[in-house]
């Protein structure tokens, strides 16, 4: 089967660099399926796994924002944050999520709350969680 190179990279890293099969990533627009060889793409990236077939063998990573772009030889993830699945600390996931459910109920005496900043936070937390095996 042929493969493509894929290197997903953040401000602090470069999280991944494998030659892989195919790649499913979630756009703005929706679900995406990356195999080698597809046409030139740059798309904004929700916060949602990313995965990654290499090897005949599936991975996920959890993956904050960021952009994808697509050459025919070569997929580069430049992502806000990017962990797999052997890096998220699930203690430290199972909280963000609790805080930031408290925060969308509103339980925090004398807090103003920013809805899409709890959003975000807890849809973080559960990609985090989702991609460590988590539900």
């Amino acid at each position: 089967m042929s493969t493509t190179r894929l290197e997903i990279v953040t401000p602090r890293r470069l999280v991944l660099v494998a030659d892989v099969e195919m790649v499913i990533a979630r756009g703005t627009e929706g679900e995406l399926g990356i195999l080698p060889q597809h046409a030139p793409l740059v798309t904004p990236l929700e916060v949602a796994p990313l995965k990654l077939r290499a090897g005949g063998k599936w991975e996920e990573l959890a993956v904050s924002g960021g952009y994808l772009e697509v050459m025919p030889n070569r997929i580069t993830v430049l992502a806000n944050t990017a962990e797999r699945a052997g890096e998220i600390d699930v203690a430290r996931a199972r909280s963000a999520r609790e805080r930031a459910e408290e925060r969308k109920k509103g339980r925090r005496e004398g807090e103003e709350i920013d809805m899409a900043r709890a959003e975000a936070a807890l849809k973080r937390a559960i990609t985090r969680l989702r991609v460590a095996g988590e539900k």
